[in-house]
């Protein structure tokens, strides 16, 4: 059976597996604080109809309360617990049914088992705020095993955490010239992906935001880390299938179950 996959830009995916539509770190703003969306529309309406939303962490390009907003009544959002108290925004989406989620949780959803698993990232809201939530990743489980890992460093107990997966939505990027500890690059999400067992990979978290005013600074930044991680990964994970997707394309993949 097939787990189809759209990436919409940045860290915003929708994942459709066994009849159920699970949405990662939506994010449909043309621009956020002093970032704009260089690359890709403004996903559809569309994009915004989802069964479950799964937030990684509390920045506010994976946590946007107004692109929440726009989900329909009645969606489920899972949130790193101890959220609602940090972005009191989150307290006003009456329309969702909002559940907080630590790593090693497991929440049901239809057909699907969606389990909470750490990541390596500051979980703070503001970077010298106090208000902070444990950084999460998410492994989706249905007809296959799908790991979206928000935003993450390459941590020793990768494999064990997450375990082996059919497929892994991996960062390869940012939103500025420079990565800070936390982050996967190319080279290290290469390295996480070879951990995995992953069949098949996609690229995200890269070539979508970029601050105002620094379109020439280091542009290879912005535009270079999808071509990279193909290259990388062949190097480090041959036997992995990597789909680079355009904004708004999607891919079928097959899982052995």
């Amino acid at each position: 059976m097939p787990v189809e996959i759209t990436w919409w830009g940045h860290a915003t995916c929708t994942l459709r597996d066994s009849g159920v539509r699970v949405l990662t770190d939506p994010l449909f703003a043309r621009r956020l604080a002093h970032l704009r969306r260089r690359r890709g529309a403004v996903p559809p309406p569309g994009a915004w109809q989802a069964d479950v939303a799964l937030v990684s962490h509390l920045h506010a390009d994976h946590l946007h309360v107004p692109s929440l907003q726009r989900l329909a009544p009645g969606t489920r959002l899972l949130v790193p617990r101890g959220a609602p108290r940090a972005v009191p925004g989150l307290r006003r989406l009456t329309h969702l049914t909002v559940t907080e989620v630590g790593a090693g949780d497991v929440t049901r959803v239809g057909d699907l088992v969606v389990r909470a698993v750490p990541a390596l990232h500051d979980g703070r809201r503001l970077p010298v705020g106090p208000h902070r939530s444990p950084a999460l990743g998410y492994v989706v489980e249905g007809e296959g095993r799908t790991y979206f890992a928000g935003d993450t460093g390459l941590f020793d107990t990768m494999a064990k955490e997450v375990g082996p997966v059919d497929v892994a939505l991996l960062p390869v990027g940012g939103w500025g010239p420079y990565l800070g500890e936390g982050h996967l690059d190319a080279g290290r999400a290469a390295r996480a992906l070879a951990r995995l067992g992953a069949r098949s990979a996609v690229p995200v978290h890269y070539g979508t935001y970029w601050p105002i005013g620094m379109d020439a600074v280091r542009p290879h930044e912005f535009h270079a880390p999808g071509e990279e991680f193909v290259r990388l990964a062949a190097e480090y994970a041959p036997s992995v299938a990597v789909h680079r997707l355009g904004h708004g394309e999607s891919v079928r993949l097959e899982v052995a179950r």
